[in-house]
């Protein structure tokens, strides 16, 4: 089933969440809405269930309009022929396992013998079969969502809507159940939208994702194309790329486009993005495991994409070494796997290093706020790395006025 939003407009109040938002979802597809806390990604999930009312625009699911303010149509939720996973579950605490996925068919006023059917079908695709007849008072919370689910599919409706279902479970959790939605997903042959903050949620469940800021769409595309090739500097930041630096470019060639980083006497050269004029401000994002360190520049003198630096810290997290190193006037974030550390020499604070970025790994994304948002929505790490580099600035102006005076 497809499902069609177009100009959709949702405003709390003076608070406007949506703006002008159009997208599709293909019949069969799992896309997923990607984004930061209150960027409109839950209230385009809740129109599109009929749980909330849009001010503005056009929903369609298979073809139907379901929502369309300016036309006064709104089909309630039970008539859209959907299934939805919530976050909190929403489960019946007084029912049994067995009761609560019953329910949306009793509602249906199925047979008790295609009721039982379908619901012992679904509870086997979540492997929650043997629990049919506990409480679910009783359950784990990856047992309830996995019950949830099944209550979602039992009815066999062609969308289903997931409100980041896996937020309240631990790491081992969410990935086990993540796998699980996949299969279900694959099996039922719906159409399924799914919302989440997890990038790697995103990546690893999607047939395309939609990242969302402040209501409007960033970047749509494959896992792959968001991953590798992000749209602008925010969505490189959200999707995990540790460093974003800033520098203009110099030159392009073929397929690849050189930026001299700020504070630094060589370009460095990226295969991936945008391909800038000489002189254009850009950022050059690169995540920190696609980096490499060495202790010392090479005897022939600077090699291309080589910068110098001076390490600042040294993190161990079990499985890799995090190096803070000092490239021109900003700092980068580079990881060494552990088994890597064991053929180089570990580096020290306040030693010298030569940082070597690899062409094929990096992506030059524009930014015509000279880097004013970034850090926003970033991880810890990137967080700290950005704050070092206002920090520097902030040092260096002050430096340069003292000069001056």
């Amino acid at each position: 089933m497809t499902v069609e939003i177009t100009a959709l407009y949702k405003s709390y109040g003076e608070t406007s969440v949506l703006h002008d938002l159009t997208m599709n979802a293909h019949d069969g597809e799992f896309l997923t809405l990607l984004g930061p806390s209150g960027c409109g990604k839950t209230t385009t999930l809740r129109c599109v269930a009929g749980l909330e009312k849009a001010d503005g625009g056009r929903i369609s699911i298979g073809g139907r309009v379901v929502a369309a303010p300016a036309e006064h149509t709104f089909v309630p939720a039970n008539k859209r022929d959907i299934g939805m996973v919530f976050q909190s579950y929403a489960l019946w605490p007084h029912m049994t396992v067995f009761g609560n996925v019953a329910y949306p068919l009793r509602m249906q006023g199925s047979d008790r013998a295609m009721r039982r059917t379908r619901v012992m079908e679904m509870l086997e695709v979540v492997e929650m079969e043997r629990f049919a007849q506990c409480h679910v008072t009783e359950l784990s919370g990856g047992q309830q969502q996995r019950v949830a689910l099944a209550r979602a599919m039992v009815s066999h409706p062609k969308l289903l809507l997931f409100d980041e279902p896996l937020s309240n479970l631990d790491a081992k959790l969410r990935r086990s159940t993540r796998r699980q939605i996949r299969q279900a997903h694959d099996i039922s042959g719906a159409t399924s939208i799914y919302v989440t903050h997890d990038q790697e949620e995103a990546i690893m469940l999607s047939d395309r994702v939609v990242v969302l800021r402040d209501g409007e769409i960033q970047q749509m595309g494959t896992p792959r194309e968001i991953y590798r090739e992000p749209a602008n500097s925010f969505v490189a930041d959200f999707v995990g790329f540790d460093n974003l630096l800033i520098g203009h470019a110099t030159e392009s060639r073929d397929e690849s486009c050189a930026i001299l980083l700020d504070g630094t006497g060589q370009p460095v050269w990226a295969d991936l993005g945008q391909r800038a004029d000489g002189g254009a401000a850009a950022v050059l994002a690169v995540r920190a495991e696609n980096l490499t360190i060495h202790s010392n520049p090479t005897a022939d003198g600077p090699q291309v994409g080589s910068i110098p630096g001076t390490v600042r810290t040294r993190s161990y997290t079990g499985q890799h070494t995090e190096y803070v190193v000092d490239i021109g006037s900003q700092s980068v974030l580079v990881r060494v796997a552990d088994d890597a550390t064991r053929e180089h020499p570990v580096l020290t604070p306040g030693s010298e290093a030569t940082v070597h970025f690899d062409p094929t790994h990096c992506v030059v994304v524009p930014d015509p706020t000279r880097g004013r948002t970034h850090g926003t929505f970033g991880s810890p790490a990137n967080e700290g790395i950005r704050s070092m580099n206002s920090h520097r600035a902030a040092h260096e102006q002050r430096q340069t006025a003292k000069r001056g005076h």
